[in-house]
């Protein structure tokens, strides 16, 4: 498909995903502003807090986790699974059940569990079982209303969690910072929109790099949720194989694994997202593993974030990502919304 003819979009995104991604500075906005009215104790004597999510659901939380590492007081875990961790118990607990249907199988037994360990939970969703469960067991619900995607719903899952640990002062007021963050993403958006053309657009031209290639994300800090991000949209949406990796981690090890099998990594390209927020020697490790990879030949390329702030850099390099992994649906001629193949397995789980 020619990425310049933005009027052939509409013939294969026939649900109009491109409106969520061009949406998502409002939707962030719009979340943290609506966090800000919703029901929340004044829970004290929290010791640990555990978010639990699936998915698109569990995304906002990992970028939460990353933002907060740098001034939460209070250890903070991403759970994708069933049940809880042996610690995880207790009203020194506080769960936060992130679901954005409220129907997923895992989350609800996650919120069970809490129930019966007496953690402090807050649920996030849009309705469903969890909502129902959470309103019966007197526990605060912040509803948000996204009939689109999890994976289109980042913003609320994200947003809805910082104004939560802002409102229970698990982080300073991170306000200004989102408002210069809101900002560097509608400057980029400006040079990403599909009617701004491939010589102009980034993220069209890095796209038709990606054409027939395996993609490798890398990313370190407060990129690390970011290069899982792009791996999940460049699957979801392109519905293409993609994998991410973290630095320095990959030093210890993918590093070595540059030169078999050959035939497969001449189809390799490896994306490393960058961040003037990183640690120093974390830009200089990505610089360098960079360097590593071409002298073996393998295909790489790099993602600056841009901004002012640690958020900035976040939002800026997920909202790049999201336009790349659309753009190569598009040079694939693929539907970016539907996802045969997980509603499918979930529809093969629910026999057994």
């Amino acid at each position: 498909m020619n990425l310049d003819d933005a009027s052939l979009f509409t013939q294969v995104d026939t649900q109009d995903y491109l409106a969520e991604i061009d949406g998502l500075p409002d939707q962030l906005q719009g979340a943290w502003e609506l966090g800000q009215g919703q029901p929340l104790p004044d829970w004290t004597g929290l010791q640990r807090v555990v978010i639990a999510g699936m998915g698109g659901s569990a995304i906002g939380a990992d970028l939460l986790v990353a933002y907060a590492a740098a001034n939460c007081p209070l250890p903070v875990a991403v759970h994708r699974n069933y049940g809880l961790p042996a610690w995880a118990s207790g009203p020194e607990t506080l769960l936060i059940i992130s679901s954005h249907s409220g129907n997923t199988e895992e989350t609800l037994d996650t919120f069970q569990t809490g129930l019966e360990r007496r953690c402090r939970i807050l649920a996030l969703c849009t309705g469903g079982k969890i909502a129902a469960a959470a309103g019966e067991a007197n526990c605060p619900v912040w509803l948000f209303n996204h009939p689109g995607q999890p994976r289109a719903a980042v913003g609320y899952s994200f947003g809805l969690l910082l104004a939560a640990f802002s409102r229970l002062h698990l982080l300073p007021h991170p306000q200004n910072e989102l408002v210069s963050a809101l900002a560097a993403m509608r400057q980029l958006q400006a040079n990403l929109r599909a009617e701004v053309p491939i010589g102009r657009n980034p993220a069209k031209r890095l796209a038709g790099q990606l054409v027939g290639r395996w993609v490798t994300v890398f990313g370190a800090d407060i990129l690390e949720p970011i290069a899982r991000r792009w791996k999940g949209q460049l699957s979801e949406l392109a519905k293409a194989w993609a994998q991410f990796e973290f630095l320095p981690e990959a030093d210890h090890n993918t590093l070595a694994g540059t030169l078999q099998p050959e035939a497969a990594l001449s189809n390799l390209v490896a994306l490393f997202l960058r961040a003037p927020s990183y640690h120093p020697r974390n830009l200089l490790r990505s610089d360098l593993t960079r360097q590593a990879f071409m002298l073996e030949g393998i295909n790489t390329d790099f993602v600056d974030a841009t901004g002012e702030t640690p958020l900035a850099h976040q939002w800026t390099a997920l909202l790049f990502g999201d336009y790349v992994a659309y753009y190569l649906a598009m040079a694939y001629g693929i539907d970016p919304t539907p996802i045969a193949a997980l509603v499918g397995f979930k529809k093969e789980l629910e026999k057994h």
